[in-house]
């Protein structure tokens, strides 16, 4: 293992099999994982907060340890977004509200990646409270996009796409409102999924039965993501959403033959404004699913409610969090921060109670359209890549966007049907941009969508391409 080199990118379970077979030691992996960062974060600012210290001691009580099957993250190094809460580790959640704030607790998934021997190394940058899919805030700035650094790598979960894309980690978490974990995976031509509400518990939590916001898995190969949802999914009695379905269910090769699968295609979604060059490059990928045994016909179920439920959900969410203390911290959040909690002020009962219906009647709508097809494919992003300095996108193929929301309505549209879905490697654009492919499954079909999404990729070989120099180190 001496001669692998971390900027020609390992996967997790190539470092799984060598960390277990002691032809890699723990301690040796993080003093290559920390070379790593500083030989490429100073361009792209993807890990924010790092505790080499911390991190050292952990891997070297693994090295003194026996490897154990129930450890399958046994020695790799992970960056937690900082938006989770880890136990002794500044957490900022990217406001200067919490700049020095540092937690006395894990959230739940920490606690199981500390448990199933993840080395914890840092935090990996969010915008502030995760608002937005362009990851800057005022803590820590902007993260770049390495395939381009004038332009964004998305968000929230940005930092952990860009940590993954450029090789300093194999492994990253994200969280998903509105795209957080699709649109930076989409962007940085890596793997991002949205699970099942419930499949990763959620806690500590204000709301522990609310499904809008997910927790789940990144990474740069679709196997590599189902390693990661295996140690983070799993039942816990404080979180009643929470699915009973072990975390080691998903730890199995995703290969099977996908002859005979129904995909619906839509490149809208039935309205909303797709940037052509997306549409084109993902037109273009679509052949590969016939080659594969499926059928694909242009359809999509009728969702044209989503937008309506989730923005009233999502500012109902916002006002619900910072509602007491608004007044007080008023002007230290950012604008699209505030936008939402004053937007959640205005709602009354029958706006939420109205978008709870409505949000019934969607689901009952894509139950039944899944009854003719077993996926539904759509982008995963509406836009390519854009500028770092613009903080939202206004304007589509010439049409003016209203809200600094309106250019994820491929992403949110799938929140509220409370779908599995998964963003993948689909192609690149004429200047060599990554544009993501979104995977939706049927209710609790997590398994279904990682495999459809490993035969995609394998197929294509998309995921292979890598950003430009980036650097070179050896373990």
């Amino acid at each position: 293992m001496t001669s692998l080199a971390l900027a020609d990118y390992p996967t997790a379970r190539e470092l799984a099999v060598a960390l277990a077979a002691r032809r890699l030691g723990a301690e040796e992996l993080l003093d290559a994982t920390l070379a790593r960062v500083a030989a490429v974060n100073p361009s792209v600012n993807a890990i924010v907060t790092l505790d080499a210290d911390a991190a050292r001691a952990t891997a070297r009580a693994l090295d003194a340890t026996r490897p154990n099957p129930e450890q399958p993250l046994f020695g790799l190094p992970i960056a937690v977004k900082d938006l989770a809460q880890t136990r002794g580790l500044r957490t900022t959640y990217g406001s200067p509200l919490f700049a020095d704030f540092v937690p006395e607790q894990d959230d739940l998934f920490v606690a199981r990646l500390r448990a199933a021997g993840a080395v914890i190394i840092g935090k990996t940058n969010t915008p502030e409270f995760g608002a937005g899919s362009q990851t800057f805030n005022r803590v820590f700035g902007a993260t770049r996009n390495p395939y381009d650094l004038g332009r964004t790598c998305g968000g929230s979960s940005g930092g952990a796409a860009v940590a993954l894309a450029t090789g300093m980690t194999a492994l990253a978490d994200g969280s998903d409102l509105g795209g957080s974990l699709r649109n930076p995976a989409a962007f940085c031509n890596v793997v991002g999924m949205r699970p099942s509400p419930g499949r990763v518990p959620f806690w500590p939590r204000q709301m522990s039965s609310e499904p809008l916001s997910v927790l789940g898995p990144m990474a740069r190969n679709v196997q590599d993501c189902a390693l990661l949802l295996s140690a983070m999914a799993g039942p816990d009695p404080r979180v009643p959403i929470a699915l009973s379905e072990p975390g080691a269910s998903f730890r199995v090769p995703l290969t099977r033959d996908l002859r005979g699968l129904r995909l619906g295609w839509s490149p809208d979604l039935g309205g909303f404004e797709i940037d052509n060059e997306v549409r084109e490059v993902l037109t273009r990928a679509l052949p590969v699913f016939g080659e594969l045994g499926c059928t694909v016909d242009e359809s999509a179920p009728d969702l044209h409610d989503a937008d309506e439920v989730f923005r009233v959900l999502r500012a109902w969410q916002f006002a619900a969090r910072f509602g007491d203390d608004f007044e007080r911290v008023r002007d230290q959040l950012k604008d699209t921060v505030a936008w939402n909690v004053e937007e959640g002020r205005r709602l009354t009962l029958g706006d939420v109670t109205r978008a709870e219906m409505l949000r019934t009647q969607l689901i009952a709508r894509v139950a039944a359209w899944f009854e003719d097809h077993d996926f539904l494919l759509c982008p995963a992003t509406q836009v390519p890549p854009f500028p770092i300095d613009q903080e939202w996108v206004k304007n589509i193929n010439g049409r003016e966007l209203a809200t600094y929301l309106d250019w994820m309505g491929v992403c949110y549209a799938i929140t509220v049907t409370g779908l599995p879905a998964i963003s993948v490697p689909g192609g690149f654009t004429a200047g060599g941009l990554p544009i993501g492919l979104q995977l939706v499954g049927r209710r609790w079909a997590d398994l279904a969508v990682l495999q459809l999404a490993h035969g995609f990729e394998q197929a294509t070989g998309f995921g292979q391409r890598r950003p430009p120099n980036m650097g070179t180190d050896h373990v």
